[in-house]
């Protein structure tokens, strides 16, 4: 059996297709869609609303799935529309493959061979685009892409703009998506990396065309300036939401919360002043008058300031909804020093909310500040010095209790 043969079987088990989207590419499709016949006949080309001769030349190879629609809308509608097709006919893997030629079908069995040993990634056929035939505009958006890519995700990844990929598309199929054009491409790693799907890379073989002769629907400036807008949009929802998510993860679910305290206090690499301070600053972000916004800038200023980000989070949570109450009356209590004879009396009470902080705003405002400073810097000397007395008796006992 050849390796074209065994690939086929093994489109077969594991219920894998290709998927060629195109839009008038007459002059490169026939030749895609047999030398991709090779190697499966599981094979949906979708007809994102050519007006050249596309339709017969889909046409002309009978075994070939399609779809068609009038109207041209976008490479990433046609993607869409394909892996919707390809769920409900029960396949669980999609090889995308561009329609202009670029890409060879000899490398399918490289993405087989990879779908075998991880079944829950997006594999990304990377492209090298050190060669000279490589446009100036195509290596530099790549690299473009390629950064914002780990920004957003952690990931390092060496071709974020090939469209020679395999994807799960069973992991995918509840996930919901929104663009409709290039930026899809950039918009489903982002997100299914966010959900937990790995993204992997393989090598493979690309062609590009002499600039005369190369058809490229790709336009600069528009389809960049979409992809700059969603970069903009996954970067607010990357530090806003997902870092926050992962790291509230990491400390809340892997493992139990004295566990964690007990880590981040005695063996993390921090010293014994970041600690206290890191304590001290979570103490008093979680005070403050920020509502809504506290663990989103204690996180941030950690990150900046190179604190230890779990003890921040940890100590930020002295404002749970138990504490909300004490911090409400101490703040209008500190407030009154401010204020003076126009000082607001309030007695202390578990029915104390935040509409209690309406009936003098500015008291409390001041009286949160300074009991935010006050509480700090408590809670951080406390945190020294309890650190020094713990290692003063581990000198002594030779361990960490």
């Amino acid at each position: 059996m050849n390796g074209q043969s065994i690939c086929r079987q093994k489109f077969e088990e594991l219920k894998a297709c290709v998927v060629i989207p195109t839009y008038n590419n007459e002059q490169t499709l026939a030749t895609v869609i047999s030398h991709v016949a090779e190697y499966t006949g599981h094979i949906i080309v979708v007809n994102d609303g050519s007006t050249d001769n596309t339709p017969s030349i889909i046409a002309s190879f009978p075994a070939v799935q399609s779809i068609s629609y009038p109207k041209n809308v976008g490479k990433g509608w046609a993607l869409r529309k394909a892996f919707e097709y390809a769920a409900a006919k029960g396949y669980d893997f999609a090889i995308t493959i561009d329609s202009d030629g670029q890409h060879f079908a000899k490398d399918l069995p490289v993405f087989i061979d990879k779908l075998e040993q991880e079944r829950n990634a997006i594999i990304i056929g990377a492209r090298n685009m050190d060669q000279e035939s490589v446009p100036g505009g195509s290596s530099f958006g790549n690299k473009f892409s390629n950064f914002w890519f780990k920004l957003e995700t952690g990931i390092n990844s060496p071709d974020t703009q090939s469209g020679y990929r395999l994807y799960p598309i069973h992991a995918l199929k509840n996930m919901r998506f929104f663009t409709r054009k290039y930026e899809f491409e950039i918009e489903v790693l982002v997100r299914a990396a966010w959900k937990g799907i790995a993204v992997l890379s393989v090598p493979v073989t690309v062609y590009y065309a002499p600039r005369e002769s190369r058809i490229s629907h790709f336009r600069p400036y528009k389809d960049f300036a979409r992809i700059s807008v969603l970069n903009t949009i996954l970067v607010l929802i990357t530090f806003l939401y997902i870092k926050p998510r992962d790291f509230f993860r990491s400390i809340f679910v892997k493992k139990n919360f004295r566990q964690k305290i007990h880590e981040q206090l005695f063996h993390s690499s921090h010293s014994d002043l970041n600690k206290a301070i890191s304590v001290g600053f979570g103490v008093f972000m979680g005070i403050v008058p920020i509502w809504g916004f506290q663990l989103v800038t204690a996180i941030f200023l950690a990150i900046l300031f190179r604190l230890n980000k779990p003890l921040v989070v940890i100590a930020a949570n002295i404002s749970i909804p138990p504490m909300i109450p004490i911090v409400i009356f101490l703040s209008y209590k500190a407030g009154a020093f401010w204020m003076g004879h126009n000082a607001m009396q309030i007695d202390f009470s578990k029915t104390i909310s935040i509409d209690s902080i309406k009936k003098n705003l500015q008291q409390y405002i001041y009286g949160s500040i300074s009991l935010a400073i006050i509480a700090g810097l408590l809670f951080g000397i406390l945190t020294f010095v309890l650190l020094k007395l713990f290692h003063r008796k581990a000198a002594v006992t030779g361990e960490i209790q």
